[in-house]
């Protein structure tokens, strides 16, 4: 089967080629003998009906640092008719320049599926779409005010607050019951980010890990478990955190099949979602997902193929 699949990603240069959920799909996809190529969403031009960008055909790529990728001449690519797929993979953050981004891939629908789509990762950002399933979160409030935080904790003990648009652990911070530093946080929140923020109820249970839980077209593909490094409570593996081998328990198996359906109508194909202490549901990430060459190198499972081969099915291949 032949495919052609642009990636609009973060620049090659930077990437952790151990690790990048992007740079795995990228293997899988050449190794299947399909037609890449590479983009920055700074690139998109929209004219005319027509939207299109400057990309490079990858080549070949390889996990060997420094000498990981290999691009061919520089082309313009018609993103509604010169490619199957949009694989829409730069990080975060989520702010005016990713929803652009978004509103462009737009225009190209019914022409070339784009993963995740557009209208439905723009409409469910990860701290705000997890809202829709109150029944499998922890305490949670979003607020810019601070009389509605001290009274929050004050029912609810030590609370985590982060950036409702924050992304791999960052400016996440754990006040204890005490409510020292509270207000000056709050401010300091209040000035950063003109958007509220979230409060939630401080889990013990997360020095047992945050599992990570990847999703395929609404189907479970793996899990990972992730533990705070020493010194921390956050577990990503972006701050330190470690991973583990996991199986689901019964109640992140009830969370797996309560958001299987949205997911598969929203056209959600890569979803990762994070669980604390094995039944507390915190994030619902499909901006930019990652985990899956962890998973794949705990479970010798084939993250990566299940992507490339759910992608088939939705373009009919």
């Amino acid at each position: 089967m032949t495919l052609r699949a642009a990636v609009q990603m973060d620049p090659m240069d930077g990437i952790n080629i151990a690790g990048d959920s992007s740079f795995a799909l990228m293997l899988k996809g050449l190794e299947r003998g399909y037609t890449l190529y590479h983009y920055d969403v700074r690139g998109l031009t929209w004219e005319a009906g027509r939207l299109t960008t400057k990309a490079h055909g990858v080549v070949a790529a390889q996990r060997v640092a420094g000498d990981h990728y290999r691009f061919g001449d520089e082309v313009t690519l018609d993103l509604g008719r010169d490619v199957d797929v949009v694989l829409m993979r730069q990080d975060p953050p989520f702010d005016l320049g990713y929803l652009t981004g978004t509103w462009l891939l737009e225009r190209i629908q019914g022409e070339t599926l784009v993963v995740n789509d557009p209208v439905s990762v723009r409409n469910a950002p990860e701290k705000v779409f997890v809202l829709d399933f109150p029944e499998y979160m922890p305490p949670t409030m979003v607020t810019r005010d601070l009389d509605a935080v001290k009274d929050f904790q004050a029912r609810h003990g030590a609370v985590v607050i982060k950036p409702l648009h924050g992304n791999g652990g960052k400016a996440v911070f754990r006040i204890d019951a005490d409510g020292g530093n509270l207000g000056a946080l709050v401010e300091l929140f209040g000035q950063v980010w003109p958007e509220p923020f979230m409060v939630q109820q401080f889990l013990p249970s997360v020095a047992q890990g945050d599992k990570r839980i990847v999703l395929v077209d609404g189907e479970v593909a793996g899990a990972i478990n992730r533990k705070p490094g020493e010194g921390e409570f956050r577990s990503n593996l972006a701050v330190g955190g470690y991973a583990e081998a996991a199986e689901l328990t019964p109640r992140e198996q009830e969370i797996c099949a309560a958001l299987a359906p949205a997911l598969k109508e929203r056209g959600l194909i890569f979803v990762g979602i994070d669980v604390i202490g094995g039944e507390w549901l915190t994030e619902i990430n499909v901006t930019s997902p990652t985990g899956i060459v962890a998973i794949d190198r705990f479970n010798n499972s084939d993250t990566a193929g299940m992507i490339w081969d759910a992608i088939a099915r939705r373009i009919g291949r």
